[in-house]
């Protein structure tokens, strides 16, 4: 166990389609993150999630190799993403796992961390804004649930395919996190440091705050260019590549 070491990852989309992408997680997780002593995924997890009821082979190696995980001392937190935030207490039961609220705020290495997967922050596209709302709330929530398992693989299977043309033709300037948002969150948590993912832009940014510069962190999608942010335990963080670019 390294003592004090954790690491986030986020946007990995597992799906039974690119098992490749799996495999790669399933031996991070034996290598790299059984080597630590947190993991901290943020959000889309899965390429799609539409309840813990649905059993699939793909879904069922990830949440057996998670369990192998935590079941050796290794503590692992989810964060709800947009592809899986009905992701819920009996996946978490199954697998060992801790679901994470969105925001939250870490504490570690003297280092003050605030984790989020990162859809809120792209405030400049309001349609998909409204939309979240819609979709997460708890009425709608319900009524998705309570469908038939075979309706809701086709209604999930129409919404990925509108997902995608949406992306293709929106603006990339309103796909990306916005300064205000990002400012905004800093601020109120006090933080150094914001971890998110989601926009699929890795890369490390200083953002000033009230007079003081702070760091935003953004993690890669794993099925293009898979990275993982190591915090070590005296503070000291590294944005490690671990698949590079698809050409």
């Amino acid at each position: 166990m390294a003592h004090g070491r954790i690491l986030f990852i986020s946007d990995l989309h597992l799906d039974a389609a690119a098992p490749a992408v799996i495999e790669r997680f399933i031996e991070f997780l034996r290598v790299d993150a059984a080597a630590s002593d947190a993991l901290y995924i943020l959000g889309d997890l899965f390429e799609a999630w539409i309840g813990d009821d649905d059993e699939n082979p793909a879904a069922a190696r990830v949440r057996d190799a998670l369990r192998a995980l935590t079941a050796d001392g290794v503590a692992c937190f989810i964060q709800h993403g947009n592809r899986d935030f009905l992701l819920g207490a009996r996946f978490m039961a199954a697998s060992g796992c801790r679901l994470l609220p969105d925001p939250a705020v870490l504490d570690h290495g003297g280092t003050r961390f605030v984790l989020t997967h990162g859809d809120a922050l792209c405030t400049a596209d309001r349609g998909y804004q409204r939309l979240r709302r819609i979709v997460r709330s708890a009425p709608l929530r319900g009524a998705w649930r309570a469908l038939p398992l075979a309706w809701r693989r086709r209604l999930a299977a129409l919404a990925r395919r509108r997902s995608r043309a949406y992306t293709r033709q929106a603006p990339p300037s309103i796909m990306d996190a916005q300064p205000a948002a990002v400012a905004a969150l800093l601020r109120a948590t006090r933080a150094d440091v914001l971890v998110h993912g989601h926009t699929h832009r890795p890369d490390v940014h200083r953002v000033p705050v009230q007079g003081r510069e702070r760091t935003r962190i953004v993690l890669g999608d794993w099925p293009d260019r898979s990275n993982a942010l190591v915090v070590h335990a005296g503070g000291r963080y590294e944005l490690r590549e671990l698949q590079p670019a698809a050409p």
